[in-house]
């Protein structure tokens, strides 16, 4: 009999797996002080909570027994999660649960930016009758750019469609034939700039997010565009956005989230032009009902030793496994990075292969962690070794693993392929005994190179004098180069440069070596 606590307010139908399992017995004992907590949770298996209850490291030290956490939403900012996995705990959330929630609030939001209804209700309980000053547009025929297209922007899609507006979607891994399945055009964020009458957010906050639409970006957009926010503050560059509304490019902003919450004397709050609500994309009954269904299924499928998938941080591995392992989980990662970085298209299919004394093991986390690198690049912390593959299938993304004896005279290799509508994109990487993981081959050129932080691509055709171009060039800029290695097939032919780098090129100095004669392409590789 395993013992369940749910520390924070749950309803009985919300944690009914729970309660119906006969091999589980579950107390519900809300607002436990810390020390309360730390006293009560050694007898228990499993631990339910939601944004009330801090799970530290010290309460986690006191949880001898404990196997794994569910958080009933999405947020794990109130867990120890270093200490959770320290500790052999599991920590499980719901990511699904709150999908049509946020979807139907993204709709309404974008419904009463076309109407004006909250600045028309408001205006009439302050008891004036004004029809002219809020004439609105209607959604038919209109053009819908959606900016990601995960669980959420799908759903806002597919309501978009039923209201007959035109639909493009952009996502990193969003391809042609994902795009046709769902009904929608795929397009690049300056397409949706360009044509959208309405714009919505459903990315992730990550490096390459924060202020994904800036002031560049509204001064591409339509006269008279409307836009949503139900995702994350800090997407839309909220400055920006209140200077294209001044500007008379924004009709109307609807927003949910804020970059700082709550938002303070925050311009934007107030503002005629702008719609707000309380970060409510998730308060629904239903929601909060789902989410707590989806984490006590996934508790109870860990206490059964049953599969899972929505766990999120690091799994146990036997230190036997661990020690062999880990030292190719940084370069599985590494090379997933670098891969998604090379390839111009979003992949459609994925091959991993293993050589070597890898066929031995078990090399599922080793895949996972590859995968995990790859969809980090655009999806950050919400890609973790265990729901990597998880959201890959999720994207519309295929994978296959095998296991090959053309190990190439490495011990261990890992050669990884993606093929995207474009072509194929190749890399095998191995371990050297003392200089760590290393690249040694890129589209089918023999290179040996580390993966470090800052990497330069380039493609050229063999000719002398093409290095010292390079060299001096980037000497000229102040930019340090570690080490270079140059690939090539045939003398003459044509052939790669890989370069390390102690900081990334700007646009401009890339621009220049793409001026430099028999130089076809140059990238920075951020790792």
């Amino acid at each position: 009999m395993f013992k369940v606590l749910v520390s924070d307010p749950i309803s009985e139908d919300g944690i009914r797996a729970l309660l119906d399992s006969d091999q589980v017995q579950v107390d519900q004992k809300t607002d436990l002080s810390p020390e309360a907590l730390k006293e009560t949770i050694p007898e228990y298996d499993g631990l339910i909570v939601r944004s009330q209850t801090k799970v530290t490291k010290e309460i986690l030290e006191c949880a001898t027994k404990l196997k794994v956490i569910g958080r009933a939403g999405v947020g794990v900012d109130t867990i120890d999660l270093e200490a959770a996995t320290e500790h052999g705990v599991i920590v499980v959330n719901a990511p699904n649960g709150n999908t049509i929630s946020t979807c139907e609030h993204t709709f309404a939001m974008l419904m009463a930016s076309a109407r004006n209804i909250p600045q028309a209700h408001k205006t009439l309980t302050e008891g004036n009758w004004d029809r002219k000053t809020y004439k609105g547009v209607e959604l038919k025929g209109k053009t819908l750019g959606i900016v990601g297209m995960g669980r959420i922007g799908t759903e806002v899609s597919k309501r978009a469609k039923a209201f007959q507006m035109n639909v493009i979607g952009y996502d990193p891994f969003l391809t042609e034939e994902r795009a046709s399945q769902i009904g929608i055009q795929k397009g690049d964020l300056d397409k949706i700039y360009e044509n959208a009458d309405f714009i919505t957010v459903h990315t992730p906050l990550i490096k390459e997010t924060h202020h994904l639409i800036d002031k560049s970006a509204f001064q591409k957009m339509k006269k008279g565009v409307r836009i949503v926010n139900c995702a994350r503050g800090g997407i839309i560059d909220e400055t920006a956005l209140l200077e294209a509304i001044d500007e008379g490019i924004v009709a109307r902003a609807a927003l949910d989230v804020f970059e700082e919450e709550p938002p303070i004397d925050n311009p934007l709050v107030g503002k005629p032009e702008v719609i707000v609500t309380p970060h409510l994309g998730a308060s629904t009954s239903e929601a909060q009902l789902y989410v707590a269904e989806d984490v006590s299924q996934e508790i109870l499928n860990i206490l059964s030793d049953q599969p899972f998938q929505n766990a999120v941080n690091m799994p146990a591995v036997n230190d036997e496994t661990r020690k062999i392992l880990e030292p190719y989980y940084l370069l599985s990662e590494k090379l997933g990075e670098m891969m998604i970085q090379l390839a111009k298209q979003p992949p459609r299919h994925i091959k991993i292969s293993y050589a070597g004394t890898l066929t031995d093991f078990n090399t599922e986390l080793v895949t996972r962690t590859f995968v995990k690198g790859l969809l980090s690049h655009y999806l950050g912390e919400k890609v973790n070794i265990v729901n990597a593959t998880h959201l890959a299938k999720q994207y519309g993304l295929s994978y296959s693993v095998e296991n090959t004896t053309a190990s190439l005279g490495y011990s261990g290799l890992i050669s990884v392929t993606l093929t995207t509508d474009e072509g194929e994109y190749s890399a095998a990487g191995t371990l050297f005994d003392g200089l760590g993981p290393r690249i040694v081959h890129v589209n089918q050129y023999t290179i040996d190179i580390a993966p470090t932080d800052r990497l330069l691509y380039i493609q050229h055709t063999d000719v002398p004098g093409i290095i010292g171009h390079v060299g001096s060039l980037l000497g000229k800029h102040e930019i340090n180069i570690a080490t270079m290695q140059v690939g090539r097939k045939q003398v003459g032919g044509q052939a790669i440069m890989m370069l390390t780098i102690d900081k990334a090129l700007f646009e401009d100095v890339l621009g220049e070596l793409l001026q430099v004669d028999h130089i076809h392409s140059a990238k920075n590789i951020d790792l």
